[in-house]
């Protein structure tokens, strides 16, 4: 009977960060002891897997937030032109 291959999908953070600047933090703490060398081996591998967890959760927090700049550009950022705002 074949073994079966591990999904490449990672489990959801439990719990998710709240904010941008708790997922750094976390991030930070989890470079901090992994570079501490106190890690065992699968210590350092569920480190890492929350380590990838985390960049993965930050980068679709980013690249929301680019979109919601973005709408916001496009709704409010012209051209400045004193004629057209009556500021002439």
């Amino acid at each position: 009977m074949p073994k079966s291959r591990p999904s490449r999908e990672l489990a959801p953070l439990e719990p998710s960060p709240k904010s941008w600047e708790e997922a750094s933090e976390a991030l930070e703490a989890l470079v901090r002891r992994m570079e501490s060398g106190s890690l065992s081996l699968e210590e350092s591998i569920k480190a890492y897997r929350e380590g990838v967890a985390l960049v993965q959760w930050s980068r679709q927090t980013l690249a929301s937030a680019q979109q919601q700049v973005r709408v916001l550009e496009e709704d409010m950022l012209k051209p400045f032109s004193p004629e057209a705002d009556g500021l002439s």
